[in-house]
């Protein structure tokens, strides 16, 4: 299985997952709409997808060094298809919330499992290049599912076909993973993770206090871009949804090309990511900053691809490094602690940022988050210290 077959499977399997859990972030209009919610309860309805993820995290991780990637991708996938399935039929805004607490707990099974599956099928000598081509699933299934959203609201189908799409694709490509994909077998059951271990590396820690604030930026953004551009700049929900798979797109190229980077530094696997990651966050904050002055469409599109490119980037250097700093059998709970902190910023960022432009406006919102990424900066310069050989 290793190979560049075996990691398409994988990136393929990320994509559709992706799909699945991000397609939520796309609707944020349309539940704004549907339910008549406020800008804070939007951010509400993202704290709720992401607590079901952040609640899994470390049981997810503990079974895929357990039992192996291939089961809890598989079960994974049909779940979060039921949970895309529930999102399309739920009637009012309290059932909406339940099913996405499953939707988040079934994505859970994402970081662990693919990570790990891609160190078992990567080329020799590819390792940080197969992360990012992995983590371009990402990229690519939450702006397929932002098109796909927004389009099909325009429709006389509106935006709920769209999730109905979403659980069809995402059972049927449960099934054909299930068959293709064979990976690495675990060590036969499962143990409590060693926190304590892990958090008493400095090194460790830092990586994962960075991913707080690099969370808290991405599933800001990824939620609130659509609503930011259709009530700020006046898009169609349309061009706002493109505007979004564009980010997307930009953070795809940003994922592959920090990972191609990592390879030709000198430095060694950990270093070498983490003097990328302190590029890529100071650029974002930059990037950041400037999506604030945007008036229009085209000056829109330009600034969040540009943002994209450097903060929808970072994931998959992220994981490089931390995949670079622990044993390959911790990788699935150490993915599992630094994806805890991505999503703790992803619970508690979007109703903060909801709240900051219900009562002082998008500028202040979009600073907040840009102040956040250049906390990451100095912490994953301190990295580049702790890692030197």
């Amino acid at each position: 299985m290793r190979g560049w077959h075996g990691v398409g499977l994988v990136t393929g399997w990320q994509a559709v997952a992706s799909l699945s859990f991000y397609a939520i972030f796309a609707a944020t209009a349309f539940l704004r709409a549907d339910f008549g919610l406020s800008r804070t309860l939007v951010g509400v309805t993202i704290t709720v997808t992401m607590l079901g993820y952040t609640l899994l995290l470390f049981v997810m991780g503990a079974a895929v060094d357990g039992y192996g990637e291939r089961p809890v991708m598989v079960g994974g996938l049909l779940a979060l298809g039921l949970g895309a399935a529930g999102v399309a039929v739920a009637p009012s805004y309290a059932v909406l919330l339940v099913v996405l607490l499953v939707l988040g707990g079934a994505y859970a099974t994402a970081m662990p499992a693919t990570n790990r599956a891609v160190l078992a099928v990567a080329p020799p000598g590819r390792r940080n290049l197969t992360m990012s081509i992995k983590q371009v699933g990402v990229t690519v299934g939450s702006g397929l599912g932002a098109l796909l959203v927004t389009w099909t609201a325009a429709t006389r189908f509106g935006w709920r076909a769209g999730f109905v799409t979403v659980a069809a694709v995402a059972l049927v490509v449960a099934v054909a993973f299930g068959h293709w994909y064979r990976g690495d077998g675990g060590s036969g059951s499962m143990g409590l993770p060693d926190v304590r271990g892990l958090l008493s590396r400095p090194d460790y820690r830092l990586l994962v206090a960075a991913g707080f604030f690099y969370g808290a930026a991405i599933f800001t953004t990824t939620a609130y871009v659509v609503l930011y551009l259709t009530e700020s700049v006046g898009a169609a929900a349309g061009v706002a949804g493109s505007v979004l798979a564009l980010v997307q797109l930009t953070g795809s190229g940003g994922r592959i090309g920090g990972g191609a980077l990592v390879d030709r530094l000198p430095l060694g696997d950990a270093r070498a990511s983490a003097f990328v990651l302190v590029g890529q966050s100071t650029l974002g904050v930059a990037c950041i900053v400037t999506v604030t002055a945007v008036d229009t469409e085209l000056a829109a599109a330009v600034g969040f691809a540009a943002l994209g490119l450097f903060v929808f980037g970072v994931p998959a250097t992220y994981y490089a490094c931390m995949t670079a700093l622990v044993p390959s059998d911790r990788v699935g709970e150490a993915t599992a602690g630094g994806q805890l902190t991505i999503n703790a910023g992803g619970l508690l960022a979007p109703p903060a940022f909801g709240y900051l432009v219900d009562t002082a406006g998008y500028t202040a919102g979009w600073f907040a988050l840009a102040g956040g990424v250049g906390v990451a900066a100095l912490l994953t310069g301190w990295l580049t210290v702790l890692t030197r050989s």
